[in-house]
């Protein structure tokens, strides 16, 4: 257990710190709440009309489907690097991979989650 007091150590002394600095903050910062800080702010431009407004849940959806595809790319990367160590084994892994994503992509295209009406 002697292996592990340093790292108590730190987590302790960064906990403190931590709890510290948020507390001189809550009793130095100024709360004076005035009309112009509670207004909402975007872009340093008055706001033109409601600031909350429904965004449609095709926008998430889009949004997710980038971010997976985006990232399962992203995984070929390494692949390609060593490529020529793999040899066949890699390239089957990777055609597997690569059908499985095609797969996945033409189910979505299929139930119209790509359209952006």
């Amino acid at each position: 257990m002697k292996e592990y007091l340093g790292i108590l150590i730190i987590i302790l002394l960064s906990s403190l710190v931590a709890i510290l600095i948020v507390g001189i903050s809550y009793f130095l910062g100024e709360r004076k709440p005035k009309k112009v800080k509670l207004l909402p702010y975007e872009c340093g431009m008055t706001t033109i009309g409601p600031s909350r407004r429904r965004i449609s849940v095709k926008y998430y959806i889009f949004a997710m489907l980038f971010l997976i595809f985006d990232i399962e790319v992203l995984f070929m990367y390494p692949w390609a690097v060593i490529t020529k160590d793999l040899k066949l084994f890699g390239f089957v892994e990777m055609f597997i991979f690569i059908v499985i994503l095609l797969i996945g992509y033409f189910y979505v295209w299929r139930k119209g989650a790509l359209e952006w009406e």
